[in-house]
């Protein structure tokens, strides 16, 4: 891999340099890296034209300080890391957002770090954050083994691909003791895009897709994570925690979506009982699952029977809602309820 650029390892954290050293920035970096003033210069006139220096003062003796891109990043030892600390002091005061904006980035760091201290058997992680004119990007990254590796180790599965699909639910954790399951899912829902890279793995979650590619970088090992979110977004981290709780009755975690395009694995169809009992585990700790079809175009009967009759009827607690059926899983769908389906209870989510 090409070694970068002296202006790339300089944006690395140019909002902390220019922080630290908003009279001498020219000088400080002079120093650092090695080179002559006039050519510090030179770096320093090219990173206020790209935005991340803003300038003001005399031309002699400029005051510098960050422009309207922001970045700072940093590698961690995992040993006695506590995320909310580095949040706090290296992160957070680097960056000017609205308050529901940094309510959301402080709960994605926080939890994917504390992922990585509790669950990535690694050794370091780096952590980073950017900011634009439009969005705030942060990224987490571990050198562990890998978190679909994790939960396909705990689950006993024959397929990485199905790890990924148990983190879709929510409420699964490999350490239940110290876990609820409920980090990731929550965090992909809160920011505009959400990515999780490991194990050969890629997927990606946002308001309108969940994506998973089998063909990611090769450069990554454990854990990479990378989590966006518009500066002027509207969301707040309670918005999200509503959408899936059934207050006032209870504040429980008490709905999930599940995208059933990501129960296939590869180029299969939905079309037999044990796909629907793969896809079932875990329905139980839910009070309403909604299983949205979106890109799903047919199933089988005896997925459809085993899921919406067979299961159904043995967990009444359990209230199913498929949505985005196209007029096939439909008709397998009314096929399977037809002997429990009020007269007037019928789908309109097309």
């Amino acid at each position: 891999m090409a070694k970068p650029s002296r202006i790339s390892r300089l944006t690395t954290n140019v909002t902390r340099d220019i922080l630290a050293h908003p009279k001498d920035l020219t000088k400080f970096y002079a120093t650092r890296e090695g080179i002559s003033r006039t050519a510090a210069a030179r770096y320093v006139q090219q990173l206020e034209h790209d935005g991340w220096i803003a300038r003001s003062g005399p031309a002699t003796h400029p005051v510098f300080s960050p422009g309207y891109r922001r970045r700072v990043s940093q590698v961690y030892d995992l040993v006695n890391l506590e995320e909310d600390v580095i949040w706090e002091q290296d992160f957070r005061p680097y960056f000017n957002l609205k308050a529901n904006v940094t309510g959301i980035a402080a709960h994605g760091f926080t939890e994917m770090v504390n992922n990585s201290i509790d669950h990535s058997a690694g050794s370091s992680v780096f952590a980073a954050a950017s900011q634009t004119e439009k969005h705030l990007t942060l990224v987490v990254a571990d050198n562990g083994i890998g978190i679909f590796e994790k939960i396909s180790a705990a689950l006993n599965l024959a397929d990485k691909r199905q790890a990924l699909f148990e983190l879709s639910k929510g409420k699964f954790t490999t350490d239940p003791s110290r876990h609820s399951g409920e980090g990731v899912f929550f965090t992909s829902r809160m920011f505009d895009y959400f990515e999780i890279e490991a194990n050969g793995l890629q997927f990606s979650h946002d308001d309108k897709h969940d994506f998973l590619i089998e063909e990611p970088s090769p450069f990554v090992n454990g854990t990479l994570v990378i989590m966006r979110i518009s500066l002027d977004s509207d969301c707040t981290t309670n918005d999200v925690f509503q959408q899936f709780m059934n207050a006032p009755e209870d504040f429980d975690f008490s709905k999930t979506i599940v995208p059933m395009k990501l129960a296939r694995l590869g180029d299969e169809q939905l079309i037999s009982r044990s796909q629907a009992k793969r896809l079932i585990a875990r329905f139980d700790r839910f009070k309403k699952v909604i299983l949205d079809f979106k890109g799903v175009n047919e199933i089988g009967q005896a997925f459809a029977d085993e899921l919406f009759r067979v299961y159904a009827n043995a967990h009444l607690q359990v209230e199913l809602t498929p949505i985005h059926m196209t007029e096939q899983v439909e008709r397998m769908w009314l096929r399977a309820v037809a002997p429990r389906l009020p007269e007037q209870h019928h789908s309109s989510s097309k």
